[in-house]
């Protein structure tokens, strides 16, 4: 399974998963401001949602934007135990909003270590 087509299965997920019910491709559609077959094209893969879509759907479905990712192993990295001894000292809403933007920049690394060609018609 490639990266895109793991995303797919995740969105699928999440969404079938929903409030305990699940919600439609159509009203998730909807809720985002998409196009219906633009979620189906998501969760086959047909499309590759970018890194500012699984943002908008991470926060619907209240997740962090690297759930739509496979697991990786943390680092020993020096620079992130400096960072995490930093962070212990922030305000809980700051702390928050750095969780989401290292949660950004690493989903924008993963996609673009990815190297797939864009599918489908050019955003703009």
């Amino acid at each position: 399974m490639n990266l895109f087509e793991h995303v797919g299965a995740k969105i699928r997920e999440f969404r079938s998963q929903f409030g305990g019910r699940g919600i439609s491709q159509e009203v998730l559609a909807e809720k985002l401001g998409v196009a219906t077959n633009t979620i189906s094209r998501w969760e086959t893969a047909t499309y590759q949602p970018t890194i500012e879509d699984l943002e908008k759907l991470a926060r619907f479905f209240g997740r962090s934007v690297l759930d739509f990712f496979p697991d990786e192993k943390p680092s020993g990295d020096a620079r992130l135990a400096a960072l995490l001894r930093t962070a212990k000292e922030l305000d809980p809403n700051d702390l928050d909003e750095l969780q989401r933007y290292a949660e950004f920049r690493q989903a924008r690394s993963l996609l673009a270590s990815s190297k797939a060609k864009p599918v489908g018609r050019p955003r703009g």
